[in-house]
């Protein structure tokens, strides 16, 4: 597992203010620079700005934001297979809400450019394959139809490769592992829907404060199954709902997923209740 730590070293922050600037060399004649932004405007989230220079002293990537942080950590790995490392910064563009980190990937071969921005909706783990290839885990947010706090939300786990320089959902390559016995996931699945858990789910018009926790638990296993391919298993799980508020549960789902999967959305708002 490749380490993905959130605090590095080399970091600006918005607050407490860092008043210290940063760099470090690269490699091929690059460094970067880091640390507090020159003209930032009080409150705009861009407090904190870092760049990449040539050997020739010129700017060729540069990200601003609330905070910034080079990651030391995973800058060296080699994200797209081409056989040369890369250079890896964490920026909040949220303005300290803490909702819209993201990790920005930079190649400098052949020349100079952005390779991947991965957003931390949730927690984001990075590890090698057997070949030696990056395979990068995501925690996503599932659909939720209780319009509850981020931190009660359900998430599911998407897993992408890099592609022709871009990700690529690989998740049902994964799905066997996030299914299995071994599976943090499945064991909380196993005892959240357990027959007692579920029974009581059932008995309801709609999930109130007591079963909150195991609907929430039904979504996010149906999710992760329709991000796995398994579209009948969804399905069965989605008609575990309590049946009066059934209709109006899935036709909330599938407004939540049309984007990514239209097809399936389509079929789940013309399903009939069972």
């Amino acid at each position: 597992m490749v380490s993905s730590a959130t605090q590095s070293e080399v970091a600006c922050r918005a607050y407490p203010p860092t008043t210290q600037s940063y760099k470090r060399k690269l490699w091929d004649g690059y460094e970067i620079s880091l640390g507090p932004a020159a003209n930032a405007a009080a409150g705009d989230g861009d407090s904190c700005t870092a760049a990449i220079y040539n050997k020739q002293g010129h700017v060729v990537y540069r990200t601003t934001g609330f905070n910034v942080i080079f990651d030391d950590h995973l800058t060296g790995q080699d994200f797209d297979g081409d056989g040369h490392p890369d250079v890896v910064f964490e920026t909040d563009t949220g303005g300290g809400m803490h909702c819209c980190w993201e990790y920005n990937v930079i190649s400098l071969y052949p020349k100079p450019h952005k390779l991947l921005d991965i957003a931390q909706e949730g927690a984001v783990q990075f590890e090698k394959d057997e070949a030696g290839k990056m395979v990068i885990w995501t925690r996503v947010p599932a659909p939720d139809v209780f319009n509850g706090p981020m931190a009660g939300r359900p998430f599911a786990e998407r897993v992408y490769r890099v592609r022709d320089g871009k990700l690529a959902d690989s998740t049902p390559e994964f799905c066997g592992r996030i299914f299995g016995e071994r599976s943090q996931y499945a064991k909380i699945w196993k005892a959240e829907l357990s027959p007692e858990n579920l029974v009581s789910l059932t008995s309801v018009d709609r999930p109130g404060d007591d079963e909150e926790g195991i609907a929430r638990a039904l979504l996010e296993r149906a999710y992760q199954h329709i991000l796995c391919s398994q579209i009948e298993e969804a399905l069965a799980d989605l008609d575990l709902w309590p049946a009066p508020s059934r209709a109006q549960m899935k036709a909330d789902f599938a407004g939540q997923i049309k984007d990514d999967f239209p097809e399936f959305a389509a079929r789940l708002a013309h399903l009939p209740s069972k």
